[in-house]
């Protein structure tokens, strides 16, 4: 492997390795594991980073390798339950202990929500509306048609909402 390979390879896990984590972390629910798939995700990067021709973002290819990686750890894996991380705060401010405890109730019925969710409808709605993939990403990393993430999200919100109600 060239040098400047190595270096994309450290900066793209500088630039990205947090952000793959956690969206790791939201599909596999345990730490450990997310930790040990975001570092295999970095390897087979390093290891295909040949393969990659620069016909999208490194960001999206990096996140096709996590998808890839994590499904087929989740074959691999009894059925888990999804989501134990929490959204980062959605106030600019510093909450007051109640509010904190409102924040957190809210999102963890959210998390529970979306873990019982299809995981075709899942994985639309963290890669679209949680990481802020576009349309077109969203495709490349799922290997699926623009067509199928737009009507997979369309039919997952509704869904989400429907599932929401049923947790608060």
């Amino acid at each position: 492997m060239q040098e400047r390979d190595k270096k994309d390879i450290a900066e793209w896990y500088q630039q990205y390795g947090e952000t793959i984590l956690k969206y790791i972390l939201m599909m596999v629910r345990d730490y450990q594991h997310a930790e040990d798939l975001t570092q295999e995700t970095f390897v087979k990067a390093y290891k295909n980073k040949h393969s990659f021709k620069g016909e999208s973002q490194p960001r999206t290819w990096l996140f096709s390798i996590a998808h890839n990686t994590t499904i087929d750890f989740l074959r691999k894996q009894k059925p888990i339950e999804l989501i134990r991380e929490m959204l980062p705060s959605l106030m600019d401010k510093n909450p007051l202990p109640e509010e904190m405890v409102e924040i957190e109730e809210s999102t963890r019925d959210l998390y529970i929500a979306l873990g019982n969710l299809k995981p075709a409808y899942r994985e639309v709605i963290i890669l679209r509306k949680i990481k802020g993939f576009s349309i077109e990403e969203t495709s490349q990393i799922l290997n699926w048609s623009e067509g199928k993430v737009k009507t997979t999200l369309y039919r997952a919100i509704p869904a989400l909402k429907k599932q929401y109600g049923k947790e608060v």
